[in-house]
């Protein structure tokens, strides 16, 4: 890491180790903010639109059927940020039958992401965020995937980098803080996030993921398990009513420029450019879950209606409007026992879903066949499946 890059920031400061290379050590939160107008109009728009979000998110006779595939979108963003190639496809295919091997086999890290995210909401009940929680949270992450030998659910214990694949330290981009201004930076940061800060929610949360980033305090995970803190954070703070919105499909399609204003609020304190991008995200993926929300809805009420205009509707295919909400694939052995239900049961459900056009059987499966709801796939993964 070159220092130079570093010696005019007002975010930290730059420190030679006993080992003779350089690593930065994030100030505590929080910086000096300068409200100019354009920032004022961000905050403002974002703070409307998540409360429009906000809003859908209290209506919905069944959240989660919104939050189900917003999760998961999300997990496939985040993990492809991180390199997976894995496909929200793929992750359908595989939750409907995760006793067979994936088709992708980094899916196991996107469906990790699922787990992650799931489990912290649930922890969020009764243990705010925390030093415990982000290690629990690191440690369902990274369970049985590449990376599980780096110490899940353990801060680290020895100096991590950043920078082109391959590079040595000395030649990282990026060095964090070493392991004891690591542990004396995620103290300062908890202490921050329990202080009640004066900045809006909206810039706290920014605030608050860029310092874990910087911080890096595992091995392995950090860039996941900061975006997911990120939905925590909404959450615990009740500025979300359902944790619907999600910002790392913003950050992959802007990846490049999300690093760069990451590290150029460490190497020149350029707090203002990232509040900028980080409202923007808030903005642009508000809006895009507001509309997929009326089209969720819409579809699910024409389903029922479908279904309703049917004469002697089996109590399963019922079940499976919602069900295919969840995940658009469905295997009739694997719905039998989830829902402890004969298997004959559920393959009646499924006949009458094929009967009004709803689910299709996929090809080239000759046991434990598989049904798709095509339309409903198409909207949440933008996917045409039509070969699947």
């Amino acid at each position: 890491m070159n220092p130079k890059e570093f010696e005019h920031s007002t975010a930290g400061r730059c420190i030679n180790t006993l080992t003779g290379y350089w690593a930065f050590v994030p100030n505590p939160l929080p910086p000096e903010i300068s409200y100019d107008g354009e920032l004022i109009r961000l905050l403002s728009d974002a703070d409307r639109l998540l409360g429009e979000l906000s809003g859908t998110g209290r209506l919905l006779p069944n959240p989660y059927l919104l939050i189900a595939p917003y999760i998961r979108r999300e997990a496939v963003s985040s993990s492809r940020i991180e390199g997976t190639q894995a496909s929200l496809d793929d992750l359908f295919f595989f939750e409907a039958v995760e006793s067979e091997v994936p088709r992708v086999p980094d899916v196991r890290e996107v469906r990790n992401y699922v787990r992650a995210m799931e489990y912290g909401l649930e922890r969020l009940k009764g243990l705010p965020i925390s030093g415990r929680l982000i290690r629990e949270i690191h440690g369902v992450l990274m369970e049985g995937v590449r990376g599980d030998y780096l110490t899940p659910g353990e801060f680290r214990q020895s100096q991590n980098w950043i920078g082109p694949p391959g590079c040595l330290l000395n030649d990282a981009t990026y060095v964090p803080p070493p392991v004891e201004e690591m542990n004396q930076a995620l103290s300062d940061w908890e202490k921050y996030l329990h202080s009640n800060p004066e900045e809006p929610p909206l810039i706290q949360c920014a605030l608050m993921h860029y310092q874990f980033e910087a911080i890096h305090p595992f091995l392995d995970g950090n860039g996941r398990v900061g975006r997911l803190l990120i939905t925590f954070f909404l959450c615990e703070r009740k500025y979300l009513t359902q944790p619907i919105l999600y910002l790392s499909e913003f950050f992959e399609k802007y990846r490049a420029e999300y690093y760069s204003r990451l590290l150029g609020v460490s190497q020149r304190g350029d707090w203002q450019k990232l509040i900028e991008f980080f409202l923007r995200g808030v903005i642009y993926q508000s809006k895009d879950a507001i509309s997929d929300a009326k089209k969720i809805l819409h579809i699910h009420a024409d389903y029922k209606n479908k279904l309703e205009k049917t004469k002697k509707i089996p109590e399963s295919a019922h079940r499976l409007i919602d069900e295919i909400f969840l995940n658009p694939v469905i295997s009739i052995s694997g719905l039998s026992k989830k829902w402890n239900l004969p298997f004959n049961s559920v393959k009646t459900g499924v006949s009458r879903l094929i009967q009004i056009g709803i689910l299709r059987e996929t090809e080239g499966r000759r046991r434990n066949k598989l049904f798709i709801a095509s339309e409903l796939m198409t909207l949440l993964s933008g996917s045409s499946n039509e070969n699947l």
